[in-house]
């Protein structure tokens, strides 16, 4: 369920009124985001007008024998979650949305999802919740599977509204929102391309896990995990940089309204197949499998988390994608973490339909990874991304105080084995604070607030202290 406050923030305070099936079917992929493939959508409605609510969405079972499972499972989040949010839905409508398969018609598609329909209206009917009106979409139609009038809803469907000519297209255009084209299309941004770099990829990884598992699980001291940990996070800040100003295009740096990202950083959310090749070209394989392993960590893939606003936050997005895509058979399981990383970015940055995808492609890989759950649940539910960004940035800065505090020891027992009469007047030199923020600068791991322009430019924002850590 998605409460869906930045997409549509500036779209629900305009009022838009919807009349009959094929108003709500154009309106489904301003909704959402994006438009659903291969998917069932439930979506709540509120008040006398039915005013729009919360939303879930799900791939549509291939097996009919799970159907009926599925359809309660909906129902029963869809209304647990709207209840949570403190409304519980007077009505739902119902989206079916599939494309023909070959040699099949739109028809034939709404015919075969019918007991799929009837199944949601059952389930949502034990709730004690009509549904308002089932539709299926597909092949560039719709039907409806309630209205029984062939005069707007004929037997052989009704054509959708051309792209951009309908009210509500107006309407989200003027309030800036963005419809970010097909689910298929925003997954496939997140998964191997395959290619002959494929196998290059492969062997780099099989180099990179053979050097840095054996230090993460051998070492019992926890040595080897620590020296991964910071090499991975230093790898990390490098390659981080090399998104802010791409060859090409260095030296622009003017910002959008409203943002804190250099239009540079910026220039790659169109989404367009070329922005991605062009991201891929600046991580080799090397760096990628490195990175890839290296976050498989969770202490490690908590630290990269903290890259999550201004340019850092616009660039992580884009080298989470990445290396999502870098994690080729037979290691599919490892894009959990990028996938996890990247979800979160989006979500941390107001871009909740791309949090969606990539928190749900995490958990089709692994259904229980912790960090992508509860994010996933939080997002869903149209929660406030700042109470996780605050205890990010307090325990950044607890980390960043107690290396201070640990340098400043050790250099002052240093100092006082040297010079025993002059500790105090050493330890008033600037070359302390110099030297602590060499070694910060290092570990490559201390991330600017989101009132950096550019890299290094900004100092930690401060914060309350983190009282929890996410699984895994």
């Amino acid at each position: 369920m998605n409460a869906n406050h930045h997409e549509s923030s500036d779209l629900t305070r305009t009022r838009i009124t919807l009349r009959g099936p094929a108003e709500l079917a154009d309106a489904l992929p301003f909704v959402l985001g994006f438009h659903p493939t291969d998917s069932v959508v439930l979506v709540a409605l509120h008040g006398e007008h039915g005013r729009f609510g919360g939303r879930v969405r799900l791939g549509i079972p291939s097996s009919p024998s799970e159907w009926a499972s599925t359809a309660d499972h909906l129902a029963e989040c869809l209304v647990e979650g709207s209840s949570r949010s403190g409304t519980r839905p007077d009505g739902i409508v119902v989206f079916l949305c599939q494309d023909p398969a070959a040699g099949e018609t739109g028809r034939r598609v709404m015919e075969r999802l019918r007991p799929f329909a009837q199944r949601l209206r059952t389930a949502c009917g034990a709730l004690d919740i009509p549904v308002y009106e089932a539709l299926c979409i597909s092949d560039g139609l719709f039907f409806s599977y309630c209205c029984p009038d062939a005069r707007c809803c004929p037997p052989d469907g009704t054509p959708l509204a051309l792209s951009g000519t309908s009210v509500m297209a107006a309407t989200a255009a003027y309030a800036g929102v963005q419809v970010r084209g097909s689910l298929r299309d925003m997954e496939r941004r997140f998964q191997p391309a395959g290619g002959p770099r494929e196998e290059e990829q492969r062997a780099a990884l099989d180099a990179s896990a053979a050097e840095i598992v054996p230090r993460i699980l051998e070492d019992a001291e926890g040595k080897g995990r620590d020296e991964v940990r910071e090499t991975t996070l230093r790898l990390a800040r490098q390659v981080l940089r090399r998104f802010v100003n791409p060859p090409g295009e260095a030296g622009s740096t003017s910002r959008t309204a409203g943002s804190t990202a250099p239009r540079t950083v910026r220039a790659g959310i169109a989404g367009t197949a070329e922005s991605d090749a062009a991201d891929d070209a600046l991580v080799e394989t090397g760096e990628a499998a490195a990175l890839i392993l290296g976050l498989q960590d969770r202490a490690t893939r908590d630290r990269a988390a903290e890259w999550m606003e201004g340019w850092e936050g616009a660039a992580a997005l884009r080298l989470w994608r990445v290396l999502a895509r870098r994690c080729v058979a037979p290691y599919q399981e490892h894009a959990a973490a990028p996938l996890t990383l990247a979800g979160w970015t989006a979500w941390s940055a107001g871009d909740e339909p791309t949090a969606r995808v990539a928190l749900g492609l995490a958990l089709d890989i692994d259904p229980e990874y912790v960090f992508a759950r509860l994010l996933h649940q939080a997002c869903n539910e149209g929660l406030d991304p700042e109470s996780l960004r605050s205890c990010l940035r307090a325990e950044r800065d607890s980390r960043i105080a107690s290396d201070e505090t640990a340098s400043g020891t050790s250099l002052q027992v240093r100092t006082r084995v040297a010079h025993p009469r002059s500790s105090r007047q050493t330890l008033r030199k600037p070359g302390r604070q110099t030297r602590g923020a060499e070694r910060r600068s290092a570990a490559g791991v201390r991330p600017a607030g989101p009132a950096a322009g550019k890299p290094g430019s900004g100092s930690p924002r401060r914060g309350g202290r983190r009282d929890t850590r996410s699984g895994r």
